[in-house]
């Protein structure tokens, strides 16, 4: 099986929420690149979802198709601290069910 330094995680979030995901992110000092801290990026997107019955959606109504503009966050960090880094952007999401990807990146010199 391969070992994997670092990770790259992809977080969808509504605009209003980026800097508490940018310190979230500080904090865990994910983003370190070399000489560099902090660094990520973002664009625009448009996220989809139903909320289903007992769910208790920060947008949207239950049973309703909703559409909404979001930003797509990226960041790296050590592989051995993707877990932590999960927790801290759960911790400042604003999502019952916040979408973050983690994935594995291979042979990056950071």
């Amino acid at each position: 099986m391969m070992e994997f330094s670092y990770c790259k995680l992809e977080i969808f979030v509504p605009e209003s929420h980026l800097e508490a995901i940018q310190r979230a992110l500080q904090a865990v000092d994910a983003g370190h690149i070399g000489r560099y801290d902090c660094c990520m990026s973002y664009h625009p997107v448009t996220g989809c979802w139903r909320p289903l019955e007992g769910a208790a959606p920060y947008l949207g109504s239950v049973g309703e198709i909703s559409a909404e503009p979001e930003l797509k966050v990226e960041v790296t960090c050590p592989a051995e601290r993707a877990a932590e880094t999960v927790a801290a952007v759960k911790a400042a999401h604003p999502y019952e069910e916040p979408v973050v990807n983690v994935i594995p990146l291979w042979q990056i010199g950071i």
